[in-house]
C-alpha cells in the first residue's frame, strides 16, 4: 500500500494533468476561439443547432444545446431562446441570448435598382473654391471632402439650402464660426471664418444634400419590406455612413457591363428614372438599405423564395449568388473560402471566390452595382455580396443574412 503522501502526490498530478488537458484543448482548439467570437445577439433556431452538433462543425469537443424561451401575448410576441455552447457535452463554455428566424420564406432578389436619398445635413464635394473677392483658387484646410456638415454655431443644417441662409445674415467680415462635421463616422466640431464680399457670403466648400446611384435587390417579404445593398450608402469619399432624411428606389434597366480588372473594379451600367419611383427607403444602415416598395411583382420571381439562414447555416464551400448580369436572374456558382462568427458588426462577414465560368466571362467576378446580390447555400440565403478584392476581382466580400434582417426588424 502507497504512504498517504505519495497518494496525495499522485493525486495533485492527475489534476494538474487535467487542467492542463483541459486548457491545451480550449486553447489549441480553433472552435472555442470561433464560439467565443460569436455576438452577444444574433439569429438562429433548433434546425441550424441540431445541424451543427450532426456535422460536428464545431469540433468533436464541442457541442451547442438550444432552449426555446418563446413568449406571446395579446400585445406582444417575442421570439427568442438561448443557445448554451459546452465542452465534451458537460461544461458550459459560452451562453448566448439568440432571436429566432422567422419561419416565412423570403422573395430573393438578385435584380438591380436605382436609389436616391437626401440627407440630413450637407456633403462637402470639394474643398476647392474660386476666392468671389480675388477670383482665385484656394483650397479650405479645414473642411474636407466627404465632411457632412450638421450645424453651423447652434443652427442646425438640414441640406444646403440652410448653409446659404445662415451666411447670408449680417455677421461681420472676420467673425468666427463653429462648424460641426460628420467625418469618418465621427463628430468633430471645427472652427473657421467664411468668405465675404459685397454680394454674398460663402463656406469655401462646394456642398450637396442629395446622393444617387446603383445597388442589387437582397431581398423582400411577402408585406413588400425589402432588404438591398449589403452595405450602407456613403459620401463621395466612402469614410461616412450617411444619415438620410428621404430615400426612394426605382426599377432599373442594364445598358451594359464594365469588366473587372486588377486594381480596377469594374461596374455595371443602369439606366432608372428618378420620376418613376417604385418604393420607399426607411432606413441607411451598416449593412444596406431596407424600405418597402408599392409594388415589388416587377423586381420579384415568386418562384424564387427561400428561407433566410442565420450565420450558422454558413459554411466553407459551394454556394450560388443571384444576379441579372445576363439580363435574366440567374444563380452562379462562387466557393466561400472563409466565414467568421464575427463578434463586431461588420459588412465583410465572409469571403468568397468566384468559380462559375459564365460570370467570369461577363463580368470578370465582382463589379460594383453588384453589392447586394443574394448569397444561396443549401437551399437558403445566408448574405449578400458587399465589396470586391481590388487586386484580384474574381473574389469578394459578403455579409451575413442575418445582420440585415436585424436591421430590418430594429
Amino acid at each position: 500500500m502507497f504512504p498517504r503522501k505519495k497518494q496525495n502526490k499522485s493525486i495533485l498530478f492527475s489534476y494538474i494533468f487535467l487542467v492542463v488537458f483541459l486548457l491545451s484543448c480550449l486553447l489549441n482548439n480553433l472552435s472555442f476561439v470561433s464560439i467565443n467570437s460569436l455576438p452577444d445577439n444574433f439569429y438562429t433556431n433548433l434546425e441550424e443547432i441540431e445541424n451543427l452538433n450532426k456535422d460536428k462543425s464545431l469540433g468533436k469537443l464541442y457541442s451547442a444545446d438550444f432552449l426555446n424561451d418563446y413568449l406571446e401575448t395579446g400585445e406582444k410576441s417575442d421570439k427568442s431562446g438561448t443557445v448554451i455552447f459546452k465542452l465534451f457535452g458537460f461544461i458550459p463554455i459560452k451562453k448566448v441570448k439568440v432571436e429566432i428566424l422567422p419561419e416565412e420564406e423570403v422573395y430573393v432578389g438578385g435584380v438591380p435598382l436605382g436609389l436616391s436619398v437626401t440627407t440630413q445635413g450637407a456633403i462637402v464635394v470639394s474643398n476647392t473654391l474660386v476666392d468671389p473677392s480675388s477670383g482665385k483658387m484656394f483650397s479650405n484646410k479645414i473642411l474636407k471632402n466627404g465632411d457632412l456638415i450638421l450645424k453651423i454655431n447652434d443652427t442646425e443644417i438640414t441640406n444646403s439650402s440652410d448653409i446659404e441662409q445662415f451666411l447670408n445674415k449680417n455677421f461681420d467680415e472676420n467673425q468666427e464660426i463653429s462648424i460641426e462635421v460628420l467625418r469618418g463616422n465621427k463628430h468633430k466640431t471645427l472652427k473657421m471664418n467664411y468668405i465675404k464680399n459685397t454680394e454674398s457670403c460663402k463656406l469655401g466648400a462646394w456642398v450637396k444634400d442629395d446622393l444617387s446611384g446603383i445597388g442589387t435587390l437582397t431581398f423582400v417579404k411577402s408585406n413588400n419590406q425589402f432588404a438591398a445593398l449589403g452595405h450602407p450608402v456613403t459620401d463621395s469619399s466612402g469614410s461616412n455612413i450617411v444619415p438620410i432624411n428621404s430615400g426612394s428606389v426605382y426599377d432599373c434597366s442594364l445598358l451594359g457591363i464594365e469588366k473587372g480588372k486588377v486594381d480596377k473594379p469594374g461596374q455595371l451600367k443602369c439606366l432608372f428614372v428618378q420620376n418613376q419611383k417604385n418604393g420607399e427607403i426607411d432606413k441607411n444602415t451598416k449593412f444596406g438599405i431596407v424600405g418597402k416598395y408599392q409594388d415589388s411583382s416587377e423586381m420579384i420571381d415568386a418562384n424564387l423564395t427561400a428561407s433566410l439562414g442565420g450565420r450558422l447555416s454558413v459554411r466553407p464551400g459551394k454556394a450560388t449568388i443571384v444576379s441579372s448580369v445576363s439580363g435574366i436572374r440567374e444563380e452562379y456558382e462562387i466557393e466561400i473560402i472563409k466565414a467568421n462568427y464575427q463578434k463586431d458588426q461588420d459588412d465583410k462577414s465572409m469571403i468568397f471566390r468566384v468559380v462559375d465560368k459564365r460570370l467570369l466571362e461577363l463580368t470578370g467576378g465582382i463589379v460594383q452595382g453588384m453589392s447586394g446580390s443574394p448569397i444561396l447555400q443549401n437551399g437558403k440565403l445566408i448574405g449578400a455580396v458587399t465589396h470586391v478584392f481590388l487586386k484580384d476581382p474574381t473574389k469578394g466580400y459578403g455579409v451575413y443574412a442575418d445582420w440585415m434582417l436585424k436591421e430590418m426588424e430594429g
